[in-house]
């Protein structure tokens, strides 16, 4: 690899994108609102990894081959050692805040929480940013997302997101959590260029409950600063909501007395 985008091991590197990316910060709850039940086809379930086949040199140049006819640009190459590079695309889909180090004391977004101590600022990622990234046939889940927090000079733990497999059976929508050291371009291969047929994602690492030990101080500092302003929002809705209320019987009241015994 080279450039400042190079790994410890395997090949990956980010595609430099004329897009600029917006970024959000939190304007509802950090923590994930109750949503309505979805019907049935776009239910979406969470299955355990099943292991690829592995195959052999000439299935692989064969389903290169096949690969790069379905496609007009962004094809795979096959090297002479066996290993072969292509593209992927990876959507982002994070629920809470991340935090990186901002340019000149500058925060990357309105309302962003920011630690003036070391820089450090917290705000939420546009919701489903896609980036496509150029890697390898050696490259492991854990590079793509050490790749990917780098390209957005993210500062958190790696081991917060995990990256998994988006497939579709039946009309639902399944999430398959891949190991760290998993190939993701070998998946890629096995099932062609088709989206429908696979799409990789970025996700908190969930694991059931939050592991507030693996967030820095100033992460928890900022998440404070969120709740609390959250709360204040909270608590002059219901105020608002109750004084109308209020008014609304102060004045059916007084209508009732104005009546003639």
């Amino acid at each position: 690899m080279t450039g400042s985008n190079s790994m410890s091991s395997g090949y990956c590197s980010l595609d430099e994108e004329s897009d600029d990316f917006t970024f959000f910060t939190a304007k509802t709850s950090f923590f994930r609102r109750p949503q309505a039940k979805q019907v049935a086809k776009s239910v979406t379930r969470e299955e355990e990894e099943e292991k690829p086949t592995s195959i052999t040199e000439d299935e692989i140049k064969a389903k290169i081959d096949d690969y790069n006819s379905k496609v007009t640009e962004n094809g795979m190459k096959l090297s002479s050692d066996g290993t072969y590079t292509g593209f992927i695309k990876v959507y982002l889909k994070l629920r809470r805040p991340v935090t990186v180090f901002s340019v000149d004391g500058k925060s990357p977004g309105p309302c962003s929480s920011s630690d003036s101590s070391d820089n450090r600022t917290s705000f939420y990622l546009p919701s489903d940013a896609v980036k496509q990234l150029h890697i390898s046939s050696t490259t492991m889940v854990r590079e793509v997302i050490q790749g990917l927090l780098k390209k957005f000079m993210v500062q958190d733990n790696p081991r917060k997101f995990a990256l998994y497999r988006l497939t579709r059976r039946d009309s639902q929508d399944l999430f398959q959590k891949l190991p760290l050291s998993e190939c993701p371009l070998y998946l890629r291969l096995l099932a062609g260029p088709d989206l429908e047929n696979l799409s990789f994602v970025l996700k908190e690492n969930e694991t059931g409950e939050v592991e507030w030990h693996a967030f820095s101080v100033p992460e928890l500092q900022n998440f404070l600063i969120i709740l609390e302003k959250e709360e204040k929002e909270r608590m002059r809705q219901v105020e608002q909501r109750y004084a109308a209320y209020r008014e609304k019987l102060l004045r059916a009241l007084g209508q009732v007395e104005s009546k003639p015994g």
